[in-house]
Formats: C-alpha cells, structure tokens, sequence
C-alpha cells in the first residue's frame, strides 16, 4: 500500500496497549494516530507509561467512532465483551479491526458463551477470521476482523497441532502444563497478582476452567487436560506438554515433523534442547523443542513464547502486516533480550 497505515489503539493504557506501541514505533509503514481510555482521557501515554516517552507523546481520549472510522486499522485491547460492542460498527465503516480479546475466536458461539457470556454480535463472528498467521495466512490476507488468539492458546497450539495431525495419540493423554507471567493477568490491580502474593511464590490457577482450554481444544480437535501456572516473572510463557503416542517413535522423527511444518515460518523456531523464558522475552519467536522418554511412546514437547509479544501484540501485528500485504516480519525482528 503507498503511505503509511493509519493506526488506532482501544484500550491503549493496558499492557498489550502498551507493547502495541513499543512495537509499532519500530515499525516502518505505522502511523500511530488514536489512543482510547476508560479511565485516563486527557493524559498523555507518556504519563502512565514513562518508557515511551523518549520516543512517543500521545493525548489519550475516550473512544468515539467518529475519530476512529477515519483510521486504516483498529486493535482493540478491551476485556471480553467490549469488542462485540465496536468491531461491528468500526468494519462497517471500513477500517481492518484486529480484535485482542476474545470475543470473536469462537467459530462455535455456544462455545464462547458457555465459556464467557452471551454474544451480541453473531453476524460479525461469521466474519472473523482466527488470527494464527501460521495455520490462517491465506484468510488473514483478505480479512476485515482478525480475532487474535489467546497466549497460552499459541504455545499450545503451534507445539501440539502438526502432531495431532500426523501421529495416533492415546485420547486423554494431552496434558499441557504451562507457567505464565504476571503481566498474563492484565494490569488490574487484583489480589493474587499482588507482589507479595506472587514473589517467591509459584502457584496454579483455574484447574479445569481456564477460558483458553476450549480455544486450544477448537484448535487441534482433541481435548486436553490444561493446568495453568503463575510464575514470579513479568512476562513469557513456558508450556510442557505430554502427549502418549500409540506407536514407539524418536526424537528425530517428531523433530522432523515439526520442522517440516514450519519451516518456512518466521517466527517459530524448532530446537533440540529445550528452550528457556530468557531465549523468547521481547521477541515475536517461539519456540518448540520435543523429547521421547520411556521406552519410546511418550512425547514431551516444550513451547515458549513471551506472553505479550507472540502470545498478544506482537502476533497482532504480524497479522496486520499480512492484512496490509506487507513483509510479515515488518517492525518484528527483534531478538531476544538477554541477560
């Protein structure tokens, strides 16, 4: 496209709000023009978050569709049930909405409203296309909603999918246990997310009713046993996943399957030795590295990603970068950050 892509942000004072930007300042066609708040309007981005603001100043304002339909490309940062309200106005004024929550991920919305609430907006799902670039490219391109998936959703999914896919595995031995940063819950101030409850401190959550289970399950359809993790870290997610094979295998056969799967994909990388928090923090990569134990039917896979880049922002913008036809690694080659 000739000229830069015009950008709005809803919900921009919230952690994903805030990595959008820190990404898109890099990026070399964004045009960042609006920024929407509940609670802040009249300050600046700058105030509430101070590491922008070297680079970047921004009044943020309260959302109106007004100033928002003059815009090339919406994300929406909004807990769930905001979106049904906006997405359906903002794509028929024709801007490209990039939704982060999870309202429209569910192809099936009784799903969705068994696992959240009813939904309002059904004729606008239909339209919605699962924003996992590596299974979705080719919808992506010609998308007008792109529902982003979930963070833990990705790691599971880009480990678990080409392996469903092509091995006979025992049902019910899917079991993915996986560890999250604080920075998963959200910036609302809640108890369990408080330093002292968190430091030191390692615990599970939502045992068997963490909403991401049936977006994993939609995904690679097989269930799965999930047990959700809270790590004392900012950011980044570590998944280890057991899967029970029927037939006796190696490491070598699963690697080669799942290099074949993405090995034309920027951004997942498959290893041999399992991969750590501090090798994807601040980067769009994840990474994937599998084991055989036993006496050969027992996989283990580990997957890591950092939670708001691959698992949130980052894959975000990698969708609007394939929306927009531009290079899909535009404004997302940073590497890690190390130590």
């Amino acid at each position: 496209m000739s000229g830069k892509i015009k950008i709005g942000i809803i919900g921009a004072t919230g952690y994903t709000g805030a990595e959008l930007i820190r990404i898109l300042l890099d990026h070399a066609q964004a045009d960042i023009q609006y920024l929407t708040t509940t609670s802040a309007a009249g300050q600046d981005i700058g105030e509430i978050y101070p590491f922008l603001r070297p680079r970047f100043s921004q009044k943020l304002t309260k959302y109106e569709l007004s100033a928002a339909q003059k815009l090339d490309a919406v994300f929406i940062c909004l807990p769930h049930g905001r979106s049904m309200e906006l997405a359906p106005e903002l794509v028929n004024a024709g801007v490209k909405v990039i939704d982060l929550g999870a309202d429209f991920r569910f192809r099936d919305l009784a799903i969705y409203e068994k696992t959240y609430q009813k939904h309002t907006a059904p004729e606008i799902n239909a339209q919605a296309v699962y924003g996992l670039p590596e299974y979705n490219r080719a919808q992506i391109k010609k998308a007008k909603l792109i529902a982003n998936p979930g963070c833990y959703v990705t790691a599971a999914t880009l480990a678990l999918k080409p392996i469903v896919e092509n091995l006979a595995f025992v049902e019910g031995s899917l079991i993915i246990d996986a560890k999250s940063g604080v920075s998963g819950a959200g910036r609302a101030l809640r108890q369990d997310t408080h330093f002292l409850e968190v430091y030191t401190n390692f615990s599970t959550y939502k045992l068997g009713v963490h909403r991401h289970q049936p977006e994993i399950e939609q995904n690679i359809g097989a269930s799965v046993v999930f047990a959700p993790h809270l790590l004392p870290v900012n950011r980044g997610i570590l998944a280890t996943i057991y899967v029970k094979l029927h037939e006796k295998t190696n490491t070598d056969n699963i690697l080669s399957i799942l290099q074949k799967q993405y090995q034309n994909e920027p951004f997942v990388r498959i290893v041999e030795k399992a991969p750590t928090l501090k090798d994807v923090v601040g980067s769009n990569y994840c990474l994937i590295s599998p084991t055989i134990v036993g006496d050969g039917s027992q996989l283990i896979l580990v997957s890591a990603l950092d939670n708001l880049v691959k698992g949130a922002s980052g894959q975000a913008v990698q969708n609007m970068n394939i929306m927009f036809g531009l290079p899909e690694t535009t404004g997302l080659e940073r590497l890690a950050l190390n130590p």
